[in-house]
C-alpha cells in the first residue's frame, strides 16, 4: 500500500508538467505562491476536519526545532526548487534538467541511511543507480550552458532535501500537517522571490485557463500528491521511497505522449523498462535489521 501511495503521488507530480505549460506567460514565482497559499488553506482545513488522516504521534503544533526544519523544507524543497527549475529551463533543455533531477533516488539511497548513522545498503544503492539510468533514457539528452547545469543541480538538491527534511518531522507532525505547514511557509518565500525578480511589474489577474491550472496544481499536485507521498514516505523510509521519484519522468513522458497522440520512441521505452527493473530490485529488498539508534528518524539538534 505505501508503494502505491508514493507511485500515485509521483504520477500526479509528473503529469502536472503538462498543466504547467499554460502558465508560461504568468509570473512564475507569484503563481507558485498563489498555488501554495490555496493548498495551505485546504490542507489546514483537512487536518482540522479529519484529524486522524495522515496524523502523527502528537496533535500539538510544531516546536521550534520542527518549525526550523519545516522552514528549511519550504525554502529548499519548494521555493528554491521552483526557482532553480525556472532558471534551469532558461539555460538548458527540459531533458537535461529532468535528467539531473532524476538523480534524486541515488542521493536519497546514499544520504538517507547516513543521516541515521547506518551505512547505505548495496542493493538499494544499486537499484537507485538503475532507476537513475532509466530516468536518463526516458528524458533523453539536450543542450545546456553552465548556468543551466548549476541551476539543475540546485533543483536536484532541493528534490533530495524535500524528502529528507520531511522524513525528519513526519513521525510526530504527520503527513497532512507537514504538507500544510510547508506550503504555508513556502507561499511568502515565493512571493518575496517574485518581488525580487521583478514580477510585480507584470502582476495581473490570471486568465480563466491559468486560474484553472493553478487550482489544479494546488489541489492535485500539492494537497493530494504531497499527502500521498508523505504517508508513503513515512512507511517506506527515504531510500526505498526515494527510488519511486523515478516514476515522475515516466508520468511526464506518458502525459506528453497522450497529449501529442504519439507513441514514445525506443530510448524512452527502454528507459521505462529500466526504471521498472530498478524499482523491482530495490522495493523487494527486505528491511535490514538495524540498531535502535540507527532505526530512529534523524533529528536536527536545536
Amino acid at each position: 500500500m505505501p508503494i502505491v501511495l508514493c507511485v500515485l503521488g509521483m504520477v500526479l507530480v509528473g503529469s502536472s508538467v503538462a498543466i504547467s505549460q499554460v502558465l508560461l506567460d504568468y509570473p512564475l514565482l507569484t503563481g507558485q505562491s498563489l498555488r501554495y497559499t490555496v493548498a495551505a488553506v485546504v490542507l489546514f482545513a483537512v487536518a482540522r476536519l479529519f484529524p486522524r488522516l495522515g496524523a502523527g504521534s502528537s496533535p500539538a503544533r510544531p516546536d521550534r526545532r520542527e518549525l526550523a526544519v519545516l522552514t528549511a523544507l519550504a525554502a529548499t524543497g519548494m521555493a528554491a526548487f521552483n526557482a532553480c527549475v525556472m532558471i534551469g529551463l532558461r539555460h538548458a533543455g527540459p531533458a537535461v534538467v529532468g535528467t539531473i533531477i532524476g538523480a534524486a533516488p541515488l542521493g536519497l539511497a546514499l544520504l538517507g541511511p547516513m543521516l541515521r548513522g547506518a551505512p547505505p545498503t548495496l542493493r538499494v544503492v544499486t537499484a537507485a543507480a538503475v532507476v537513475v539510468g532509466g530516468t536518463a533514457l526516458v528524458q533523453g539528452t539536450g543542450h545546456a550552458d553552465p548556468v543551466g547545469l548549476l541551476a539543475a543541480g540546485g533543483a536536484l538538491a532541493g528534490e533530495v532535501l524535500f524528502t529528507l527534511l520531511a522524513a525528519a518531522v513526519l513521525p510526530r507532525i504527520g503527513a497532512v500537517r507537514v504538507a500544510a505547514w510547508s506550503s504555508a511557509l513556502a507561499a511568502p518565500l515565493l512571493l518575496v522571490g517574485g518581488l525580487v525578480a521583478g514580477e510585480a511589474a507584470r502582476a495581473r489577474l490570471p486568465t480563466t485557463i491559468e486560474l484553472g491550472a493553478l487550482a489544479s496544481m494546488a489541489v492535485l499536485t500539492t494537497v493530494v500528491a504531497f499527502v500521498l507521498w508523505f504517508v508513503g514516505l513515512q512507511r517506506l523510509g527515504t531510500e526505498r521511497a526515494g527510488m519511486i521519484v523515478g516514476v515522475m519522468p515516466i508520468a511526464t513522458l506518458a502525459t506528453a505522449a497522450i497529449m501529442a497522440g504519439d507513441l514514445p520512441g525506443a530510448g524512452p521505452t527502454l528507459g521505462v523498462l529500466t526504471v521498472a527493473g530498478g524499482l523491482a530490485l530495490g522495493l523487494t529488498a527486505s528491511a535490514r535489521p538495524a540498531s535502535r539508534a540507527a532505526s530512529r528518524p534523524w533529528r536536527v539538534r536545536a
